[in-house]
C-alpha cells in the first residue's frame, strides 16, 4: 500500500512538471474508443475507434489495427511526421471545410500505399457527396512568386505559412493515396481541394494520387517545385488540375475525367492575381502524357485555360469532348501569356483533339498562329491510364 502511494505521488509530480515546462500547443486527441484488455490477464487488445483532431507537436503513427475518424482539423506542426500505413481508410466527419489534414512547413507525411492497398481519405457519410469535408493540405518552403526571398504567404484554409527559398524542401511521401468527397468551402473565396500543395518542394515524393468527387479543384499547386507522377482526377466540380503562384514542377502521366458538374480540365495562372507577382517570374511547369476527357463538344467549356502570364511545356496530350482545347487569356501588361508563346516558354508538342470544335483560342492581345503554339497535331496519345490506374482508382 505504501509503495502504491509513493508511485502515485511520483506520477502526479511528473505530470505537473511536464505541464509546467511545455509551452507548445496542446495535442488534442478526441478519443471515444473502448479498449478490452481482458482485465489485465494477458489477452489480446481489441481494435479501437479513435477520433482525431487538433495540432500535433509529436509524431503520429497510425495503427493498422485501429479505425480512425477525422472530426476536425488535424494539423501536424513543424518537426513532426504523420505516418499512415498501406490499406488504411480514414473517414472524415461530413461537416465541411473545417475537417482536413494539414502538414505544416517542416512537418512530413509518410503515406505509402500500394496498387493493391491504397490509402483512402474519405467521408463518413452514409451517402457521401462532394464537399463533405476538406481535404489534404501540404505546406512547404519552396519558392512562390507572391512574395520575395524568405518571406511566406498564408494558405486559404487554416492560414498556415508557406513558401521560402528551398527548392528541394521535403514534405514527405504520397504513394497510392486517394482523396474522396472533399472540397468543403469555408466561404466564397476559400475552398478546400482534394490535394493542396502550398510551396511544396521537389524533395517531396508524389506518385499515384487520385482526387475523386471533389467540390472544388482536384489537385492545386500554389507555387513550389514538387513533381507529381500518375495523377488522376475524376468528377471534380471545379478545375481538375490548377496551378498558380509560380509553380515550376513537372506533372507526368495525368488523367482527368469530367462528371456532370465541372469547370476546366486545367486552369493555369502565372501568378495569383488576388495578390501580386512580387518575385517577378511566372508559373512554368512541364506536363508530360496528359489525357482530359470531357462530356462532348456540344456541352461547351474549354479543356485547358492558360492565363495571367503562365508559361508551360506540354508534351503528348489527348483532349476529347470539349468546345475549346486551349483557351489563352492575357494582355501586353502584367499578364503576358501570349509573350510566352512567342518566346517558346509556352507550347504544346504532340497533341490529338477528338470531338473538339476549336483547338486554340487566342485572347492574349498578342498575334501568333496555331502553329506557333502547337506542333505535332494528331500525334498525341495521352497517358496509359488503363494500365497505371488499375486497381487503386475509382470512377
Amino acid at each position: 500500500m505504501k509503495n502504491n502511494l509513493i508511485l502515485g505521488l511520483a506520477v502526479i509530480t511528473l505530470l505537473f512538471s511536464s505541464c509546467a515546462s511545455d509551452d507548445t500547443s496542446d495535442i488534442i486527441i478526441n478519443d471515444n474508443s473502448v479498449t478490452n484488455n481482458n482485465n489485465g490477464g494477458g489477452g489480446t487488445t481489441d481494435p479501437e475507434t479513435i477520433f482525431l483532431s487538433g495540432t500535433y507537436t509529436q509524431d503520429l503513427t497510425l495503427d493498422p489495427n485501429n479505425t480512425y475518424v477525422l472530426n476536425g482539423s488535424l494539423i501536424m506542426a513543424a518537426g513532426t511526421t504523420l505516418e499512415i500505413p498501406a490499406c488504411m481508410t480514414i473517414e472524415a466527419l461530413a461537416s465541411g471545410a473545417d475537417v482536413y489534414i494539414a502538414i505544416s512547413q517542416g512537418a512530413k507525411i509518410i503515406a505509402n500505399g500500394t496498387a493493391d492497398c491504397p490509402i483512402v481519405l474519405t467521408s463518413n457519410a452514409s451517402n457521401p457527396a462532394a464537399g463533405d469535408w476538406g481535404g489534404l493540405i501540404l505546406l512547404g518552403r519552396a519558392p512562390i512568386n507572391s512574395v520575395t526571398g524568405s518571406a511566406t504567404s498564408t494558405s486559404e484554409i487554416a492560414g498556415l505559412p508557406f513558401g521560402g527559398t528551398n527548392e528541394a524542401d521535403d514534405s514527405g511521401i504520397l504513394n497510392y493515396v486517394r482523396v474522396e468527397y472533399s472540397g468543403g468551402a469555408a466561404d466564397g473565396q476559400s475552398e478546400n481541394n482534394g490535394f493542396s500543395f502550398y510551396g511544396v518542394g521537389n524533395g517531396t515524393v508524389v506518385n499515384y494520387i487520385q482526387a475523386y468527387e471533389g467540390k472544388d479543384d482536384g489537385v492545386e499547386f500554389f507555387g513550389g517545385t514538387v513533381n507529381a507522377n500518375y495523377v488522376s482526377v475524376v468528377n471534380a466540380q471545379d478545375d481538375s488540375i490548377d496551378w498558380t503562384e509560380g509553380y515550376t514542377g513537372t506533372i507526368t502521366n495525368a488523367y482527368v475525367k469530367h462528371g456532370a458538374s465541372h469547370d476546366k480540365g486545367i486552369e493555369a495562372d502565372g501568378y495569383n492575381t488576388d495578390f501580386s507577382n512580387a518575385a517577378g517570374y511566372f508559373s512554368k511547369p512541364t506536363v508530360n502524357n496528359l489525357t482530359i476527357i470531357g462530356n462532348g463538344s456540344a456541352t461547351g467549356n474549354e479543356a485547358i485555360r492558360l492565363r495571367a502570364g503562365t508559361q508551360g511545356i506540354f508534351n503528348n496530350v489527348w483532349i476529347e469532348g470539349f468546345e475549346e482545347g486551349f483557351d489563352l487569356d492575357g494582355d501586353a501588361g502584367d499578364n503576358p501569356t501570349g509573350a510566352g508563346v512567342l518566346s517558346g516558354d509556352l507550347n504544346v508538342t504532340d497533341v490529338t483533339f477528338m470531338d473538339v470544335i476549336l483547338k486554340m483560342k487566342n485572347d492574349t492581345g498578342e498575334t501568333f498562329t496555331e502553329a506557333d503554339f502547337i506542333s505535332g497535331d494528331g500525334n498525341g496519345t495521352g497517358t496509359d491510364y488503363a494500365t497505371w490506374g488499375a486497381n487503386w482508382t475509382v470512377e
